[in-house]
């Protein structure tokens, strides 16, 4: 099974939940390197995402948000739309704030790893599992694993012509696809014909 699913698969099960539960299991999680999921419950306006994990709060730092904010080839809208979703993550440090304990996370960090262990050994052809997360009137742009987004061109969606990909998808769908190509900067495109 493929364990760099999009985001939001991972939120309510058993293992993520126990995970949750206290310090002391967080910090378990810390030590094994485990990909956590939770609600991104604010935006600060340093654009670093407060996270509830049930027992204590986390705290993604802007850079760590999501592949290119550092590089500065995604804008911060990123994060700003991740607000009241889930979002996954490693814990890279505990800390304390105002005399409260804090998890530092890193949502960076895991999409770097679904890139290099799943993403990158995609070809053509592959099946793979997505969730629609928003539409444009040129397509819809999926979750591929781990909250990186891939397109599904409009001519791609459906065999019979639609004029908008809602006319075929709902938003948080869950969806399989087929890999249609891989550009020279590792983008992705997909079809869902």
């Amino acid at each position: 099974m493929n364990k760099y699913m999009p985001e939001g698969r991972l939120w309510n099960t058993p293992a993520n939940l126990a995970a949750m539960r206290s310090p002391a299991a967080l910090a378990e999680a810390k030590r094994e390197g485990r990909i956590l999921e939770a609600r991104a419950a604010v935006c600060d306006s340093s654009h670093n995402l407060l996270v509830d994990l049930g027992c204590m709060t986390g705290v993604i730092p802007r850079e760590e948000g999501a592949v290119g904010l550092r590089e500065g080839t995604v804008r911060d809208i990123a994060l700003i739309s991740r607000v009241n979703k889930p979002v996954c993550f490693f814990i890279t440090d505990f800390s304390t704030e105002g005399g409260r304990p804090v998890a530092v996370l890193s949502r960076r960090a895991v999409q770097e790893k679904c890139q290099r262990e799943y993403l990158e050994r995609l070809i053509p052809g592959d099946v793979i599992d997505g969730r629609v997360t928003h539409f444009e009137p040129f397509g819809a742009f999926v979750d591929i694993g781990c909250g990186i987004p891939s397109l599904i061109p409009i001519d791609t969606i459906s065999v019979s012509r639609i004029s908008h990909p809602s006319d075929r998808f709902r938003i948080g769908e869950d969806i399989r696809a087929v890999v249609r190509g891989i550009d020279c900067s590792g983008r992705i495109s997909l079809s869902h014909k």
